[in-house]
């Protein structure tokens, strides 16, 4: 409990302990605030810069995707306003129709094998007939229902969703222009197909690394092209009853039902015009995925590129361990050198501590603190100003020691002074001394020889000592005790 008790109560720590707690708090507290400040907009800052790597990734693409229908809008804009083409749509009879089609028919196959992408071109009459193609089997087919022609008719120019032909059943984009006669009249239409699978390789051809892929949607939010065929027109979200039964008439996707993903945070995916990221869940882990978007130009299209998180938070996590490491090792550092000053600061205390108690037993040896006082800092200056007082503490002991043996001589002398005095001063022992110096006046007795006297004499003496002594050896004993002094202490 004892050991407990100093370990988590700061008081009663070491010297050393506090020195290096407080050393290595002054440098690692105010350090970790500025990492972690550091660390914050580090990872704003990378986290702002991989959101625009998606976002310059799904630009780039949509782009390329801009220019793509760009050119085959030029080709188309020639093809429709080709004289051969012009004369055909404006012929009125079927010999005449006859005579131009060859001339007809080379110049859209010259156009055909001039891309690689065209799936076919192909001219369709006021009523919606094809009446040419690259491709027979769109030759009497009636496109009266498909919205490229019906918006190419009024005069204006059209480019389609990736659409699953009625004829082929492959996908493909359909551009569409209106041909005019010379007089400015509309004609007809020209059709010009891009294959399905060259946008798709055009989307999917983005680098984005594994478990991301790039996708395209169309401005009702249908994915038109994904990695994945089985998300092929399906929709962000669920569709308005008004648009889910216009495109289920025009036969657009080829589809009997278009299917929602339920993914509300694409949302913002399908009505953007700049550029932007989000992040959602999906799939049936619901994992989480980034997702940096894209509009294109010509097209209300929206190019998405995604990747999981967990890779999305691969340079963040890289940029917290540098941090981390980094304040972990300036801490292990400090600790280090915190330790080796506060060993440097307590070794002279302990030492001095060690010194001050040999002082108080009496076994002091200045030889030990010799070294310590060599140093030129406060810790030598206090370990001198010890040694001084020391020496000062030795010399004042031994000085008390004889100022105390000679008063103890002083004090014993004066006790016999007094015993002495206190005996012949006594009034018993002066009437003694009478009566003894009678008896030396008194004569020798007639008839009593000198030895006789002298005998009776001594036995007098003897008498009055007898009488005398036990009165004497109290009064003794009293003035013992009286003249009793206490023992000196030669370390008070």
């Amino acid at each position: 409990m004892k050991l407990t008790h100093r370990l988590l109560y700061p008081p009663a720590w070491s010297i050393a302990a506090k020195i290096s707690a407080a050393l290595l708090c002054a440098a690692i507290i105010p350090m970790s605030f500025i990492a972690c400040y550091n660390l914050r907009q580090s990872l704003e800052s990378v986290e702002a810069s991989e959101y625009r790597k998606l976002e310059l990734s799904a630009t780039s693409t949509a782009s390329r995707l801009d220019q793509l229908i760009i050119d085959i809008q030029r080709v188309l804009v020639q093809v429709s306003s080709d004289r051969n083409v012009v004369s055909f749509l404006t012929s009125t009879t079927p010999a005449k129709r006859g005579a131009l089609r060859p001339n007809l028919q080379q110049t859209l196959l010259n156009v055909f094998r001039s891309n690689p992408d065209f799936d076919a071109v192909f001219l369709i009459n006021r009523q919606g007939e094809c009446l040419a193609s690259t491709d027979p089997k769109f030759v009497g087919q009636n496109y009266a229902f498909r919205e490229y022609f019906r918006s190419s008719i009024q005069g204006n120019s059209y480019i389609s969703s990736i659409l699953v032909g009625q004829t082929t059943k492959r996908p493909g984009l359909f551009l569409s222009n209106p041909v005019r006669s010379d007089n400015g009249e509309i004609v007809g239409v020209t059709v010009l197909k891009i294959r399905g699978e060259d946008i798709w390789a055009i989307v999917n051809a983005l680098p984005v690394g594994s478990h991301s892929y790039a996708f395209l949607v169309d401005q009702h939010g249908v994915i038109i092209s994904h990695p994945d065929q089985s998300l092929l027109y399906k929709s962000l979200n669920p569709l308005p009853q008004k648009t889910r039964k216009q495109v289920l008439t025009d036969r657009r996707y080829g589809v009997d039902e278009i299917k929602s993903l339920n993914i509300r945070e694409l949302k913002v995916m399908v009505t953007a015009e700049e550029p932007g990221h989000t992040s959602y869940r999906f799939g049936i882990e619901q994992i989480p995925r980034i997702v940096g978007f894209a509009p294109l130009k010509e097209q209300p299209w929206v190019l998405g590129v995604s990747q999981p998180k967990t890779q999305f938070d691969v340079p963040l996590n890289r940029l917290i361990w540098q941090y981390g490491s980094s304040v972990l090792l300036v801490g292990g550092i400090t600790a280090i050198i915190a330790l080796f000053l506060a060993r440097s600061i307590s070794r002279p205390i302990r030492a001095l501590t060690a010194a001050a108690q040999a002082l108080e037993q009496g076994n002091f040896n200045l030889q030990e603190l010799a070294v310590v006082s060599r140093t030129q800092d406060d810790m030598g200056r206090l370990v001198r100003v010890f040694l001084h007082m020391a020496r000062e503490v030795k010399a004042r002991e031994q000085n008390l020691k004889q100022q105390v043996t000679a008063l103890r001589i002083e004090i014993d002398e004066t006790k016999r002074v007094n015993q002495v005095a206190e005996i012949t001063e006594n009034e018993h022992f002066k009437q003694l001394q009478k009566k003894i110096q009678k008896l030396k006046q008194q004569t020798v007795s007639s008839g009593e020889t000198e030895t006789e006297y002298f005998q009776r004499l001594h036995g007098k003496v003897q008498s009055l000592k007898e009488r005398s002594t036990p009165s004497l050896n109290s009064k003794f004993k009293i003035q013992n005790s009286k003249l009793k002094t206490p023992r000196i202490n030669p370390g008070a």
